[in-house]
């Protein structure tokens, strides 16, 4: 047997509410590890109800990082993610742990795990002021629509109410005269990848998808936006645009009841849930599925991974 040349990297994916979070605290736990966080909203503090962000005593398990890393008002490239997921990484190997990199973000997992160098373009001041301008003068539809039409593959996977990575898919568009989604430069990846999958049934998932934002209200969502008013936080803010913290801005100004944000909420994850499947695909031979339902999951995906190292 050929022993791996590369340092192990463990990926958990799968889309929202499938529950990646409570299986990589018990795979670290058992095996050694320490969790990377790949998912965009987790990086933002203040931001913990909407984001289903693990919470304090789950952080306490097992050591948790790139959680909590900026503030609301604040950006994070995907270069500079990028470069701070490999030195957490680096730092874990130091220690003789193992790394797991968790998330539903893909455009993260992949960039990371697949060793990507994304387009050097330099942001156009100019350029993204018209773009902004478009954006408020016909909607955000119509600016992701515009992406469509030039660059469809780039379009799937970017989700029409994020803004911002709309107009930086146009800016470098426009910037070079090449598709966005062509600028994607993939290189050899220095990491042994273990890519573990979890899927349920669509129609579980949706529930399970429902339970969790009617838990959010619950636990006090409303009262989280309006907290992150008080400290000076914008609604407009790119991190605002996250799924439930517009709704809940609607709330708050009148425009939605509760129950409608909800359901607004529900509609718009199950989008998503299913845009997820376009980053990591049941047929993808790299991927090792599990449905984290079966009572030898667990298990069986501790075992998968022992026999991968």
């Amino acid at each position: 047997m050929t022993l791996p040349s590369k340092p192990p990297l463990v990926l958990i994916v799968g889309p929202t509410a499938v529950g990646k979070t409570e299986l990589a605290i018990r795979l670290a736990e058992d095996l050694n590890g320490e969790i990377v966080s790949a998912d965009s909203r987790l990086f933002y503090q203040g931001m913990d109800i909407g984001t289903a962000k693990p919470s304090r005593e789950e952080q306490a398990r097992v050591p948790h990082h790139l959680i909590d890393i900026v503030n609301p008002d604040e950006t994070l490239s995907l270069a500079v993610f990028q470069q701070k997921a490999r030195d957490a990484i680096a730092g874990i190997y130091t220690r003789n742990h193992l790394p797991f990199l968790v998330g539903g973000t893909g455009q993260y997992i992949r960039a990371v795990a697949e060793g990507w160098s994304p387009p050097e373009v330099k942001a156009d001041e100019r350029l993204r002021g018209i773009l902004e301008g478009m954006k408020k003068d016909r909607g955000l539809v119509w600016l992701h629509d515009r992406l469509k039409s030039l660059d469809p593959k780039a379009a799937e996977k970017i989700d029409a109410r994020n803004f911002r990575r709309t107009i930086r898919a146009l800016e470098v568009i426009f910037t070079t005269g090449r598709k966005f989604s062509e600028q994607r430069i993939q290189g050899d990846t220095p990491y042994h990848l273990i890519t573990v999958g979890l899927i349920r049934p669509r129609t579980e998932l949706y529930r399970r998808v429902d339970e969790r934002i009617d838990l959010m209200f619950m636990n006090g969502f409303i009262e989280e936006v309006k907290g992150l008013f008080n400290k000076g936080y914008s609604p407009a803010l790119p991190g605002m645009s996250a799924i439930g913290y517009r709704e809940c801005v609607r709330v708050i100004n009148g425009e939605l009841t509760i129950d409608q944000a909800k359901a607004e909420m529900k509609r718009i994850t199950r989008m998503f849930v299913r845009r997820q499947a376009n980053w990591f695909k049941e047929s993808d031979p790299r991927i090792q599925w599990f449905n984290p339902n079966d009572e030898n999951a667990l298990g069986e995906i501790r075992q998968f991974i022992r026999n991968s190292l």
